[in-house]
């Protein structure tokens, strides 16, 4: 039987033993409606605000100021529709999460906004200086991801929150692939708001939240009851909403375990390996900070979605990017933003650990990676012609 390797975990994480231990009485025993004045309602109440304090903790922030959401999309969608209005200029990049990327889209369109694209250098990284260039006088918003989903390359966060700051701009972060990587203070980033998702951080599916800097006059999407003080209408995800709280509890004890550290360790063995035994290889972002658990490499003369498919067949669970844009025949938007040309772009493939991943796990995807390379490059023609030339 073929043993299973998962190292997709920047798509989605298994959820901990730990969180659908502390989520299942809220599906049996604890049902009660959590803006109910009876006991079961303020039962699920407490366990609510408990999660709303186990996030801020994680953030660095009041438990006010967290908004729990249906996910990262929304919480990036509620972040820019709640601040901008028509006339409006956006500034962020050409690497985001298409939550942001199509979010300002449908502002420019629909909402009569502006919106710019920074560019980031070859190693994936933005100029805290282009984006104090980009600065307008009707500038609202600046919107820049943390950390980025395919390169796992950290943003300069702090910096950009100064230039905001400077310029009385909001500025919003999308941390969802930050978040349980690396530590997040909000106070330190200078951001207003900040996006993070649960299952992207060992929680369930389906529960997000947003950071909203107390005194971010922050218009709501959705329209009905008061819930999360009127920011976001709509009866609480009790359950979900505990599994994200107990998913920052366990994010936030794995910085003192050492998580990261393991991680990279993990990671940096595959990363290694794979390009002292496999040529023709390269390391997307490998020079910038990145997170811990990821790696994106480009494997040239051959198809990533190839590779991808051939290693799912013997047990290996990968990406050739973010799992939103799967089935894309595009090149990667954020490698062709860092200078790939397309044909090397669609070579990039995603490597991303889990807090459930093992040394085992790395030596399996090792013997597995470089055999199944040598096998698509035999029936690659564009590799036999470089092999004959070089011949």
């Amino acid at each position: 039987m073929i043993r299973r390797v998962y190292l997709d975990n920047n798509a989605t994480t298994p959820a901990l033993p730990e969180v659908f231990a502390a989520m299942r009485p809220y599906f049996e025993e604890y049902f009660g409606n959590a803006s109910s004045i009876h006991h079961h309602g303020q039962r699920t109440r407490q366990a609510v605000e408990r999660a709303r304090e186990s996030v801020a903790a994680l953030l660095g922030c009041r438990a006010a100021e967290v908004v729990f959401t249906s996910g990262g999309t929304e919480a990036d969608n509620l972040a820019i529709f709640g601040l901008v209005r028509s006339g409006d200029h956006i500034i962020t990049s050409a690497i985001e999460h298409h939550a942001v990327l199509n979010a300002c889209e449908h502002a420019s369109k629909m909402l009569g906004c502006e919106y710019t694209c920074v560019p980031v250098d070859g190693s994936g990284r933005i100029d805290p200086e282009e984006v104090r260039r980009t600065l307008r006088p009707n500038t609202k918003l600046i919107t820049i991801m943390m950390a980025n989903n395919e390169t796992g390359v950290l943003q300069p966060v702090e910096e950009i929150g100064k230039i905001a700051a400077e310029a009385d701009v909001y500025f919003h972060t999308d941390a969802v692939q930050a978040a349980g990587k690396v530590p997040i203070n909000v106070q330190r980033i200078g951001c207003d708001l900040l996006s993070i998702s649960g299952h992207k951080i060992h929680g369930p599916q389906g529960t997000g939240a947003l950071y909203v800097r107390k005194g971010t006059q922050l218009q709501p999407m959705m329209f009905g009851g008061r819930h999360e003080r009127s920011r976001r209408a709509g009866t609480e995800n009790v359950a979900g909403i505990v599994g994200l709280g107990m998913a920052a509890e366990q994010a936030s004890a794995g910085f003192e375990r050492g998580d990261a550290a393991r991680l990279a360790s993990l990671r940096d063995r595959l990363e290694q390996t794979v390009l002292r035994e496999v040529d023709a290889t390269s390391v997307n972002g490998g020079q910038a900070p990145r997170v811990p658990n990821t790696t994106n490499i480009c494997f040239d003369y051959i198809e990533g979605e190839a590779l991808v498919i051939a290693l799912d067949l013997k047990g290996l669970s990968i990406s050739s990017g973010s799992a939103c844009s799967s089935g894309a025949i595009e090149p990667s938007h954020v490698l062709t933003a860092m200078g790939l040309a397309p044909e090397r772009a669609r070579c990039g493939i995603r490597f991303s650990l889990g807090k459930q991943n093992t040394a085992e796990d790395i030596d399996i995807a090792l013997r597995l990676i470089p055999e199944t390379v040598a096998r698509l490059r035999e029936l690659s023609p564009v590799y036999n012609k470089k092999i004959a030339v070089n011949s």
